[in-house]
């Protein structure tokens, strides 16, 4: 698949069904730590854009952190942040925001703190991050690097790696990797959709999840 029907494929999705089929061919890529700043009620997915961010060493002016990337973000990118899980300053706002949607970015995944909350929502950007906190980076922290390999909460991620995020939570998927997983996905999906319509029939739970009604999805099958 091209990287226009792979993030078309993954929004057809949702994480749970990723990560399952991650769990299927014994890859990483689903976050636990990563939580949704505001209720956006669709699926975030798109192609990863990495910014790394390092404490602010020297005095005087600096670039303010991830706008040398939002400058050059492209339709369907996701920027993600790895500030290694601090909770106790922002680096994503409202400003940055702006600048986001204006160039077509998809989302923002934040390991770590962001603010201005409302302000994403109401560009309707989703926003996922540990938390929101009110204090600035200017002054505390820079962007270090971008379109660099990063960790996301102990996840390894690659600029142009692939991420699908909702309600659920976060997963990365290796670009190498996003053609079976999507097909294995799918057919997970499929799966659980004839489960769930099998339960509204009025068939017994305990039945209709016995692996022997309906097979787990394998890697192997086609």
């Amino acid at each position: 698949m091209s990287p226009e029907e792979i993030v078309a494929a993954l929004r057809g999705l949702d994480s749970c069904a990723v990560s399952d089929a991650l769990d299927t061919v014994g890859l990483p890529g689903a976050v636990t730590a990563l939580t949704p700043m505001w209720p956006a009620g669709t699926v975030l997915a798109g192609r990863v854009r990495t910014v790394t961010a390092a404490p602010k060493a020297t005095a005087g002016p600096a670039t303010h952190i991830a706008t040398p990337l939002v400058a050059i973000t492209e339709p369907d990118d996701v920027v993600v942040i790895d500030n290694h899980g601090r909770t106790d300053v922002s680096c994503w706002g409202g400003l940055l925001a702006e600048a986001a949607v204006r160039r077509g970015v998809a989302g923002v995944i934040v390991d770590g703190a962001c603010r201005d909350v409302q302000e994403s929502e109401a560009l309707a950007l989703p926003i996922f991050a540990r938390t929101a906190v009110p204090v600035s980076a200017r002054g505390r922290i820079v962007q270090e690097a971008m379109d660099e390999r990063i960790q996301v909460a102990g996840v390894s991620v690659a600029a142009h790696d692939y991420v699908i995020a909702d309600v659920n939570g976060v997963v990365f998927i290796a670009a190498g990797d996003a053609d079976r997983v999507i097909g294995l996905a799918q057919r997970i999906a499929e799966r659980e959709a004839r489960m769930a319509e099998a339960v509204r029939s009025g068939r017994d739970v305990q039945e209709v999840m016995h692996d022997s009604q309906f097979p787990t999805v394998t890697a192997e099958q086609r």
